[in-house]
């Protein structure tokens, strides 16, 4: 391939991805952090992880590994992810004790795009450089307007954009090191029923009854902000690697509107359109990974991921307008762990097919402060994918991976923050597939 060609080529890649990423969303994953950030490392369950360095997708995963690719890089691809989450009603109760009135809410899953590009150079045999544009969180559920948990969630989108450029610097025969700075926006959609009819009923506003008077907020904002990454690559030798990798948490303070609409005309003033503002912190993570070839057609690797998921405590939302209260959600959620192991068979210099497994623990510790908008649980992984290599210059890798989830459970009580939303208890029967696919550029 002409070099004209290889730079009209990585064009038409980068447009195709831009249109992708900007027109589309993130679907939830563990918590809501994405790991789904290389579509070759979906076939192993990302059981390869900071250790495996097979493309620059390493970038993400641990930056120290491009100083084992050569020449230059473009990977870009994109996930497909259908989650399936449906709400089984056992005993909801308004405040008053009369049930919750409404449906199940339908499947609050959401089928999302999650699009990732990476390019790497190799400077010098030490060094190397690159940068990755990925979305390394994100959530997307919505269920009808009218379900049993409406005064909870209807619709919850975030979506984020991380970009990721990155050096790295292979100290000696065995030692690499490597680094990143990311560049991240997140943007959130967050809307709910809102019981106006209890509120009128409390302040004895005639004409208002409970779950008769239903009304609607939406709430939106942006934010950019910044974090790093960092990882080192040991290779014990040729067949035998061990990498360590840690992503920084991320301090984002989003701003942007409120819009509420059907508001009784007795609580327009506690209840109007204006300016909003929220706090959150997107957590830190380790990963430590190990890589072995067995032989030349066999490799086996392992990866065990810490996610510091406490530090999403609550979600404050101030609202500008002084005659609002704060919407408070308790959330206090605990640290996540993820373990996995894999398998890759290459028969010959062309095919590449690989298998894994992974159990992700909840970041939810309890059903009492576990919401609809994610209804994260355990979730065991199976994954299979394969790679073919035209050329030196040109492969594809594709991929599936089937999540089950451990029926998560919600139990809230129609008290403190939730008076007006209702006790809303249940179970979730959720499920997950993946479907990714990958094309490498090497010149």
């Amino acid at each position: 391939m002409k070099k004209g060609s290889v730079v009209m080529f990585s064009s038409i890649f980068l447009a195709v991805f831009t249109i992708l990423f900007f027109s589309w969303g993130s679907a939830f994953g563990a918590g809501f952090a994405l790991i789904e950030q290389s579509m070759s490392g979906l076939g192993n369950a990302y059981s390869g992880g900071s250790a495996i360095a097979e493309d620059s997708s390493t970038i993400f995963y641990n930056p120290a590994g491009m100083t084992r690719l050569s020449g230059n890089q473009i990977v870009a691809g994109t996930h497909v992810i259908m989650p399936s989450v449906e709400f089984n009603n056992e005993g909801s109760k308004h405040v008053t004790g009369a049930p919750l009135s409404g449906g199940n809410g339908g499947d609050g899953g959401v089928t999302k795009l999650v699009p990732n590009l990476y390019y790497s150079r190799k400077v010098t045999d030490k060094f190397a450089v690159g940068i990755g544009i990925n979305a390394p969180f994100g959530l997307a559920t919505e269920y009808d307007k009218n379900w049993v948990g409406r005064y909870h969630a209807v619709e919850s989108d975030v979506l984020t954009v991380n970009i990721n450029p990155s050096v790295a610097y292979k100290v000696n025969d065995n030692l690499s090191i490597g680094a990143g700075f990311s560049a991240m926006y997140l943007k959130a959609l967050l809307s709910n029923a809102i019981d106006f009819g209890t509120v009128g009923y409390m302040l004895k506003i005639p004409g208002l009854l409970p779950q008769k008077n239903d009304g609607f907020v939406e709430l939106e904002g942006d934010s950019w902000a910044f974090g790093f990454n960092a990882g080192i690559l040991y290779e014990f030798n040729k067949n035998t690697r061990a990498g360590i990798a840690y992503r920084s948490r991320v301090e984002h303070t989003l701003k942007g509107e409120a819009d509420f609409s059907k508001v009784p005309a007795l609580l327009k003033s506690a209840f109007k359109d204006g300016d909003v503002e929220a706090d959150i912190t997107l957590p830190d993570s380790l990963s430590i990974s190990l890589y072995h070839q067995y032989n030349p057609k066999w490799a086996v690797m392992a990866d065990f991921t810490w996610t510091n998921w406490s530090v999403f405590d609550k979600l404050v939302v101030e609202f500008d307008n002084p005659a609002q209260k704060d919407a408070v959600t308790t959330e206090k959620w605990q640290d996540n762990y993820r373990y996995s192991l894999g398998v890759t068979y290459t028969p010959d210099d062309k095919w590449k097919f690989r298998a894994g497994t992974a159990y992700d623990t909840s970041a939810v510790a309890s059903s009492k402060y576990r919401t609809p908008r994610i209804p994260d649980g355990d979730r065991i992984w199976i994954a299979l994918g394969f790679g073919y290599k035209f050329t030196d210059m040109f492969a594809v890798d594709f991929g599936y991976a089937h999540l089950f989830v451990n029926d998560p459970e919600i139990n809230k009580s129609a008290t403190g923050e939730d008076q007006l939303k209702g006790a809303l208890k249940g179970t979730f029967d959720a499920a997950i597939d993946i479907l990714s696919a990958q094309l490498t550029l090497r010149f």
